[in-house]
């Protein structure tokens, strides 16, 4: 729902015209914040098509080539089928746009 990510299809019925800010919305089981909508996440995988029917099943990181990277978890200007963390899409790297973004992240201790 819109109270749990921001995405296209309010009807300006959201606070957010575009982006919101980090941590708009209550975090998941895992404790993480904003992790469907908002912004398309950069991540450091290469895309490939068919990639995933021939990966590992634990941890695939994508082909170890290419020309496009994938993005994840969709932004404010998708519906909802795109708002899941396993729905990938994909750009070059060197694009740059108000619904890409990334996300820091830190090992464990």
């Amino acid at each position: 729902t819109h109270d749990d990510a921001n995405y296209w299809g309010t009807g300006g019925k959201d606070k957010w015209e575009y982006c919101a800010p980090v941590g708009s919305f209550e975090s998941n089981g895992y404790g993480l914040y904003d992790m469907a909508g908002n912004v398309w996440e950069w991540c450091s995988d290469w895309f490939g098509g068919g990639y995933y029917a021939t990966s590992p099943l634990k941890n695939p990181t994508g082909p170890t080539t290419g020309n496009q990277r994938v993005l994840r978890g969709g932004s404010w200007n998708v519906l909802t089928f795109a708002l899941r963390a396993a729905n990938r899409n994909y750009d070059d790297p060197a694009f740059a746009s108000g619904i890409i973004g990334f996300r820091c992240v830190s090992g464990s201790k």
